[in-house]
């Protein structure tokens, strides 16, 4: 899964990047990016405006995010950002030079880390029950041809335990999420002070499937997940593991329609009225509504959860919208 997603002809080095296959949060709307820029805003209000406000898009693909954050910031407020956007692949041409291109985020980050879409494509290993009730690890060939492997053991049986206990029934399968955890803990690590948010498809205990996540993507459809580098391979993820994994109070869970929601975002249809008096008016409105329903739209990309952590200071969403910590839940 690693080579082919970030090997030298992986999958995530192609020029056309995510977006030429598939279709996020930040490709539906520049409503995204907006909310995404009120969000980095309060968080700057939280830090007590610092004299310099750091905004990281992690796995930033072309830099679509970053892009649209710092074109949505108040004028003062973008004069104090030190964008970065993180991603294997090469600087884009033609990106804003405010933004530093970097593979991995910086240390000491005062502000926001912003990951949408990141972690469900951190590798990770498949588990599946053989006939005899073993939870074995899965392997797979160039091709997508399976077998199943040694016996499941140490730390990640431990992890699958702990989060994602199989049944002794033949078949079943889950997605051992450690490297994740791993990734999450050093993503927020790098956070001096702030708030770190990974936004993603997820589930959590008593939510799993039976069956796994795992699959693929290319041009915009599901496919098979071969790991020959021509397609995107993805498994849904424990964020309520990642959420523990940075020894950290604070972390909360929250789908993305009340995140959106509390940042601005309703959907709610522009009043006939404006149709009368503003014509153009109310077609952009009814626009930005449509959008705005899309990404908070239950069924879709409103399911996504946001996990947010805060570092060193209150995380300004839990102020917007009434969620109890983790740890609480």
């Amino acid at each position: 899964m690693r080579e082919a997603l970030y090997g030298p002809d992986g999958f995530y080095r192609g020029p056309e990047g995510p977006a030429g296959h598939f279709r996020t949060s930040v490709h539906a709307s520049p409503l995204f990016a907006g909310a995404v820029a009120r969000l980095l805003c309060r968080v700057d209000e939280a830090l007590g405006r610092p004299a310099t406000l750091d905004f990281v898009d992690m796995a930033a693909g072309r830099g679509e995010l970053v892009t649209g954050v710092l074109a949505a910031l108040p004028a003062e407020v973008a004069a104090r950002t030190r964008a970065y956007a993180v991603e294997i692949a090469g600087r884009p041409q033609g990106l804003d030079h405010r933004i530093e291109w970097l593979p991995e985020p910086p240390r000491g980050i005062t502000g926001l880390l912003f990951a949408n879409e990141w972690l469900d494509n951190v590798p990770v290993d498949v588990a599946e029950v053989d006939s005899a009730g073993v939870v074995r690890r899965v392997l797979v060939r160039g091709d997508g041809t399976e077998r199943l492997g040694e016996p499941v053991a140490g730390a990640e049986a431990r992890w699958l335990a702990r989060w994602w206990p199989l049944p002794a029934e033949e078949g079943l399968r889950a997605e051992i999420g450690l490297p994740r955890d791993t990734a999450w803990a050093s993503a927020v690590s790098a956070v001096g002070r702030g708030l770190a948010v990974a936004a993603d498809y997820a589930h959590t205990a008593g939510t799993r499937p039976p069956f796994g996540t795992l699959t693929g993507f290319r041009q915009g459809r599901e496919t098979a997940p071969v790991p020959d580098g021509s397609c995107d391979i993805t498994a849904h993820v424990a964020l309520d593991a990642c959420a523990t994994a940075c020894a950290l109070p604070g972390a909360r869970l929250l789908p993305q329609r009340d995140a959106l929601r509390a940042l601005g975002l309703t959907g709610a249809r522009p009043p006939l009225t404006l149709a009368t008096a503003d014509p153009a008016a109310y077609v952009r409105a009814l626009a930005g509504a449509s959008e705005a329903a899309e990404l908070t739209a239950p069924g879709g990309l409103g399911d996504f959860v946001w996990l947010t952590q805060p570092v060193g200071t209150a995380d300004p969403l839990a102020l917007l919208v009434d969620v109890p910590d983790h740890e609480e839940q």
